[in-house]
Parts: C-alpha cells; structure tokens; sequence
C-alpha cells in the first residue's frame, strides 16, 4: 500500500504543501509507490509567470476595519512565499493549490498602466485615497525587470491621485524619485511590514521578502526622502514573534517611522491547515502551543471573519497583545505623527487628452 509523503520544507518557499484548493472536486495526496521518494529531497521548486488577462485594475470594497474602500494589486500570488498570507485561498478561484501554486505560479497584470488610466479618466471617477500592494506585494522580484508597479506610479503621479504602498520589499526604494515628488503634495506614504527581527524565523516565515535589516534600511530611505513611512508589526503569532512587538515598534520609530500598526495572525480557509503543516515541519515542539493560542483568540476556532474583531481577535491574550501595542507607540510617539499620512485626494485632475475638451470647472 503507498504510503502518504510528509510535508516536506524546500529551500526558497514558504508552504511545505500544495494542498488541492477548496472548489476542486478531488484531493491529491503525495504518496511513496516504494521507490525511496519518502527519504529524496524535495526538488527545485521553479516560479512560472503568467498573463492575467484583467477587465479592469481597481479592486472595491466595503470593509468597515480596512481604512480605504479601494486598491490595485498588479500581480495575483506572491513570490515571497509567506507562510501566513491572507491572500493564498484567492489561488483557489483559479483552480490551483494556495499552498505551493501561491507562491510559484504568478499572476501578472500586464496591461495594468493602461487599465488604470482609462479608470482614471472616466467622468464618473470620483478620487479617493488608494492601496497599492493591499493583497499581495507589488514589488515581487519579477518587478525588477518588468517595472509594472513603477509603471502604474507614473499613472497615479499624473493624474495627481493619492496612494499608500504596503509592502516588505527594499525594491520600494528604487521608485523614491516618483514618491518623493508626490509625498510633497501629500500624495504619498508607504507601510512597511517588518515581521521579525530574527534573521533566521524570517527565512522560513517569508522565504524570498527582503531580510529585516533591509526593510528597516527601507524605512530609514524612505523617511530621509519626505517620504511618511508605517512600521507594519504583523503579523503577531503567539509564541513564535509576539515577544519581539515592542522591539519592531522601537526598530521602526528609531528610523523615521511616523505611524504604526498590527494585527493578530489570520488564518481563513486553506491557510490554516497550511499554516499547521508549516509550524509541523519547522517548530514542531511549539505547534500545540502556537495554535492553542491562537483559537483561545478566536473563541475556540483557528480564524474567525467577523468585522471589528478579525484583525486583532479576542479574549486575554488579543488584549494583552493591544495592550502592550498602544502603551508602545504612546512611549515611541508613533501615535502623534500622523498627520503626514493624511494624504490629499482634491489635487486629482485627469490630464487632457491631445485635441480634447477642456473642463470649465
């Protein structure tokens, strides 16, 4: 009888599985036929990269805890690899695994730039503040070369439209000539997620984001430039970076950071079974422990949806945890800064087009 293959970690990626996505119709399993795979090394693990051939590039919600009702995402799963990210079950739409899928086949937003202008321009657009990178990070190291997100700036830029960047990349800093310009009218800010401070964890949380030491190094850049730049302390796990919260903030508001924030680690559909095999294969003697928190902070279950409470759960520990959060940033005057981050949506003006109608108002 064949005998199922454990998880197994691969140098370079953060699942350990690519677990079949909850709207197919069968489960594979990877199984031992008796040729020795059980004891092989898992092999190379390549990143394909993929048209997505999107209508429109503005994503819309209503979300009373997400503080903007829009955002653009030039890129549909994330070559950081992540263990924890909440976008992984939107690979499931798509027929493939959150789990390994996620992380090494790329979605790509070619005709972003153009999707947005002709957004922009439409008379009905009315402006408001937008999130870059609000589900996965706009600057992947595919960015590199293909300089879409910088792309789509240059569009915000033009049309004078406000923006905030969340991302854990030091690529950020290659477009500080965009931002810097816009952040001078109020255009711009970026939040930076610096999860741990622990070189190693971060290896295995976020495999291919840049080190902690160059996300601070971002801060710091950023900040230098006029940029208003967040430390993101997120997110908390119980008792496997919880400890380090009061250190990030500190890291952060020692390089310039105006503002911060955080939340509770979120575990909906597909990412919590992977989430388990993770903390199975690379801290099995604290996985009991890490997940017996983390249900006592959402009354019993590994994640729970509702508004008002999903990002920072409940009970002792999620109180313990804001506790320790606002004493913080009151002690670091990070809850005193903001008034850099409120950005300034009446400068939109789309531009006129060569041979078109000039706006009386």
């Amino acid at each position: 009888m064949d005998q199922a293959l454990q998880p197994q970690a691969r140098k370079g990626r953060g699942a350990v599985a690519n677990m079949t996505g909850r709207f197919e119709r069968e489960t594979r399993i990877a199984t031992d036929d008796g040729w020795g795979l059980a004891d092989a090394e898992a092999p190379r693990l390549d990143t394909h990269y993929l048209r997505d051939a999107a209508k429109t590039i503005i994503a819309r919600n209503d979300s009373p805890d997400v503080p903007f009702d829009r955002s653009i995402n030039p890129y549909r799963g994330c070559e950081h690899g992540c263990i924890y990210c909440f976008a992984r079950p939107t690979h499931a739409y798509l027929g493939l695994s959150p789990g390994l899928d996620f992380e090494s086949r790329i979605f790509v937003k070619e005709d972003a730039p153009e999707l947005l202008r002709a957004e922009l321009s439409k008379p009905s657009y009315r402006c408001k503040q937008v999130a870059l990178g609000a589900n996965t990070d706009p600057y992947q190291p595919i960015e590199r070369k293909i300089n879409l997100t910088r792309r789509i700036l240059e569009v915000l830029k033009e049309f004078r439209h406000p923006v905030c960047i969340v991302t854990k990349s030091a690529l950020v800093q290659r477009d500080i000539d965009i931002l810097a310009a816009m952040a001078r009218d109020r255009l711009a800010s970026v939040a930076v997620s610096v999860t741990t401070l622990d070189r190693e964890l971060a290896r295995k949380l976020e495999p291919r984001a840049a080190t902690p030491e160059r996300r601070l190094e971002t801060i710091a850049a950023l900040h230098a430039a006029g940029i208003p730049v967040a430390v993101l302390a997120s997110p908390m796990i119980p008792a496997l970076n919880d400890s380090e919260m009061e250190n990030i903030l500190e890291a952060g508001a020692a390089r310039g950071a105006g503002a911060a924030s955080y939340i509770l680690v979120r575990l909906p559909l597909e990412i919590a079974p992977l989430f388990e095999e993770w903390l199975g294969v690379h801290y099995p003697n604290k996985a009991k422990h890490v997940m017996s928190l983390i249900k006592r902070s959402r009354d019993g279950k590994a994640y729970q949806s509702e508004f008002g409470t999903r990002m920072r759960g409940t009970g002792p520990y999620a109180e313990m945890l804001r506790i320790r959060f606002e004493a913080a940033i009151h002690r670091l005057g990070l809850d005193k800064r903001r008034e850099a981050w409120r950005l300034d949506s009446s400068q939109f003006k789309a531009p006129v087009k060569v041979g078109g109608q000039l706006s009386l108002f």
